[in-house]
């Protein structure tokens, strides 16, 4: 809870000094700009509520690595299939993030993460349901503070001068990329640059391609 907490909070931070031209900016994230990943991280609170709401009736099918295996890069015509998708929702996103003024959705994200930390910390089941997935509680936690980690640094490539994601966050996001990745990632890069190379959003190197070896085949691990 503390690292989810601390990176929601950081995320407010962000939120609350964006004006409708920073607001803008582009992120990380392709076709997005700041508000729109600001958006999509506004339907990941709404869905903890629920999902913090909704006692899982069967054990566990999935856990805080493997639910992410299913966005690990296709190929073929799962690739084409995956990007369509991913399309139709980018551009869903962008829609409906334009309709709302920079402050009307700040403060709706200020208001539903506040909302999702305090039903995860009185959230009575052991095991949750979301997305038709079943997982513990405190790995469906894990998913939400992977995810808003992952955007922050996505977020804040707009702002250079904004604080450094949590480090507990970002050790996490690294814990799951190194498990998707079944090897470790290089030592000589930190968390945050495992977070960017591990998803794509920065590419690696031809030099670091020849000292990864075999693990170079698998990145990024989460398209």
């Amino acid at each position: 809870m503390q690292p989810l907490e601390a990176i929601y909070g950081q995320l407010t931070v962000v939120a609350d000094g964006l004006t409708e031209a920073s607001g803008l900016l582009p992120s990380r994230c392709a076709g997005w700009a700041v508000t729109d990943v600001l958006y999509h991280q506004l339907t990941d609170a709404r869905r903890a509520l629920v999902a913090f709401a909704t006692p899982a009736d069967r054990d566990p099918d999935t856990d805080s690595v493997s639910y992410w295996r299913p966005f690990a890069p296709a190929g073929g015509d799962q690739a084409a299939d995956g990007a369509e998708r991913a399309a139709r929702y980018a551009r869903h996103v962008r829609i409906v993030a334009s309709a709302y003024p920079v402050d009307s959705l700040a403060g709706a994200w200020r208001e539903t993460a506040a909302a999702a930390l305090r039903a995860a910390r009185a959230c009575p089941h052991p095991v949750v349901a979301t997305q038709g997935h079943a997982l513990r509680t405190e790995d469906f936690i894990a998913t939400l503070l992977f995810e808003a980690a992952v955007h922050y640094l996505d977020i804040t490539v707009a702002f250079p001068a904004a604080e450094p994601a949590d480090p507990a966050a970002l050790a996490l996001v690294r814990h799951v990329l190194e498990g998707l990745a079944g090897s470790p990632l290089p030592a000589g890069w930190d968390d945050a640059a495992c977070a960017l190379k591990g998803t794509g959003r920065l590419p690696v190197s031809v030099a670091e391609t020849a000292v990864l070896g075999p693990l170079a085949g698998q990145l990024p691990v989460i398209a």
